[in-house]
Order: structure tokens, then C-alpha cells, then sequence
């Protein structure tokens, strides 16, 4: 029988795959943005009250509101913002392998802002093969119709740039306040939940639920599943593997959105982005080793 951490890993890695195709119903309906405002309200509440539950929220904690605020921008409004107009503009197959880059992305950060982020050949290596593989699903030198939408693929590296961006602010002003993972994504959530109450413009937002596939895949799937349970399975991991092996479950829904966007939507899927996607896995995988021998050479 498989352990409960390897589970809650696989599962973790499904859930976030089936993201772009939630994504893309709700999209049918309602703006990108809608869409960001209500996953994070129906992801918030059950981070709330598991937070309650475990006692981590401390009115001491709001002097630090500030932080809250960026991260709330950059690791939850801006990203998810970015990868909602991305998704709606893409199929979900092609937006779920382009996410497998944020990995890439956070080195990246980390590399330029970080003094501390080693940079070695084999980090370096897996950073282009990864890049390339988002060369070749974006083609940028294809002009017709029928290739991929540049604009889509824009805001998707944005999103993923926002959260290696986000990972280097944690590292540098967040992990030194000592807040439990849980308290930091409660605050991050309710900060972006209100955020999002004033920029989003509310007009038609009931729309969605006009429809009961794409309003049950926004609700439990994006915000209960995708957000709020999520965060929980994820803070769970890395409290029991670790940070650096927790974060390995990103190599889970690009595939997971291949498999859907081709064998259950029938989307198109050429050898091109089959290829694509191996090099941004491999780069991944490159960047992870390096990352991980640094940490046991420095301990």
C-alpha cells in the first residue's frame, strides 16, 4: 500500500493538472479575472478555518501587513491572473506544459536576486533545455493561424515568472519572520480576496453558475480543491519530505493537462509539443538535482 505522503503527493499533482481544464470552462462564461476572484474566495475559506482549527492565525502577525500585500500580488492575484488569461487563450494541454516551467522560472529569480542561489553548469544546462521547450511550444518565428497564441503564452510566462519572483521574496522577507506556512497562505489568500473585490469588475460573474459543470469545476475544483486544499497538501509535504523533494510535484500537471487536453477534450497534440515538454521536464529535473546537491553541500 502506498504511504499517506505519496498519496497526497500524486494527488496534489492531479489536482493542480486539472487546473487549465476548469480554467477553460468557466472562461466560456465569465472573464479571467471573475474567474481569479472566485477561485480565491472559495479557496480562502477552507484555508481560514483550517487555520483556526490549528490555532496559527496571531493579531501580531499584522504589523507585517506589508509583506502580506506582495506576496498576496505576486504569489496568488498577479499568477493566477496571468495563467487564467493565458488558459483561456490557449488549450489547456499547451498552457499546463508551459507551467511546468516555473521552476525554471524561480531559479531564474533566485539566480538574479539571490546571492546565495548557486549557479552551476548543471542548473545552467537544465535552464536552457528548459527555455528551449518553451521556444518550441510558442514558435514565436510561425505566423499563421493555426500556431500557437503568442499572447497566451506571454501571460503564462508572466505567471510563472511571478512565482519564481515570489519564492525569492519569501526567502529574503518572509522566512525570517518565522510564520507557520499555513498562517503565511491564509493571510496571502485573504489579502488577494480583497484585492481582487475591488479590481474585478462583477458584472455577469453569476453567469457561471448558469452552467453546472463549469460552476462546479470553479468552486470545488479551482477554489476548494485547487486553492484552499491544495495550500493544506502542499505545507503537509513539504513538512514531511521537505521542501526541495515536495517541490518535485511540479513535474505532475503538465502531464496530468497533456493526458486530459488530449484522450478526454481532444485537443491536438503534435510531436513538436511531446518534445517541448520532455525538454522543460528534463530542464526541471536538471535544476532540481542542482538545487539539491547545493543543499546537502551545505549542510
Amino acid at each position: 500500500m502506498p504511504s499517506l505522503v505519496t498519496i497526497a503527493f500524486i494527488a496534489l499533482g492531479v489536482v493542480w493538472g486539472t487546473m487549465f481544464l476548469f480554467t477553460k470552462w468557466a472562461a466560456e462564461f465569465i472573464t479571467p479575472v471573475q474567474i481569479v476572484f472566485l477561485r480565491v474566495v472559495f479557496g480562502f475559506l477552507p484555508l481560514f478555518f483550517y487555520a483556526l482549527y490549528k490555532r496559527v492565525l496571531r493579531w501580531e502577525d499584522v504589523k507585517h501587513w506589508k509583506h502580506f500585500v506582495v506576496m498576496s500580488l505576486i504569489a496568488t492575484s498577479l499568477y493566477y491572473i496571468a495563467f487564467a488569461e493565458g488558459t483561456a487563450l490557449l488549450p489547456s494541454s499547451i498552457a499546463g506544459m508551459l507551467s511546468g516551467a516555473i521552476p525554471l522560472f524561480t531559479f531564474v529569480s533566485a539566480a538574479l536576486l539571490l546571492r546565495d542561489e548557486p549557479i552551476t553548469l548543471g542548473s545552467m544546462t537544465g535552464t536552457a533545455m528548459g527555455f528551449l521547450g518553451v521556444l518550441l511550444i510558442a514558435q514565436p518565428w510561425q505566423s499563421d493561424v493555426s500556431s500557437v497564441n503568442g499572447l497566451g503564452t506571454l501571460y503564462m510566462i508572466a505567471g510563472a515568472f511571478s512565482v519564481g519572483i515570489s519564492f525569492v521574496y519569501a526567502k529574503r522577507f518572509i522566512k525570517p519572520l518565522g510564520l507557520k506556512p499555513l498562517a503565511l497562505a491564509t493571510y496571502q489568500t485573504g489579502f488577494a480576496m480583497v484585492f481582487l473585490l475591488f479590481v474585478t469588475d462583477m458584472s455577469g460573474i453569476t453567469l457561471v453558475f448558469e452552467d453546472a459543470k463549469a460552476s462546479l469545476g470553479l468552486v470545488f475544483g479551482l477554489g476548494i480543491l485547487g486553492t484552499g486544499m491544495a495550500y493544506i497538501i502542499y505545507y503537509y509535504l513539504v513538512d514531511q519530505m521537505g521542501a526541495i523533494v515536495a517541490s518535485g510535484v511540479t513535474y505532475i500537471p503538465p502531464v496530468v493537462a497533456l493526458l486530459i487536453g488530449a484522450f478526454l477534450i481532444n485537443e491536438p497534440i503534435s510531436s513538436v509539443d511531446l518534445g517541448a515538454m520532455a525538454f522543460i521536464m528534463v530542464g526541471v529535473w536538471f535544476v532540481q538535482k542542482a538545487r539539491t546537491q547545493s543543499v546537502k553541500e551545505a549542510s
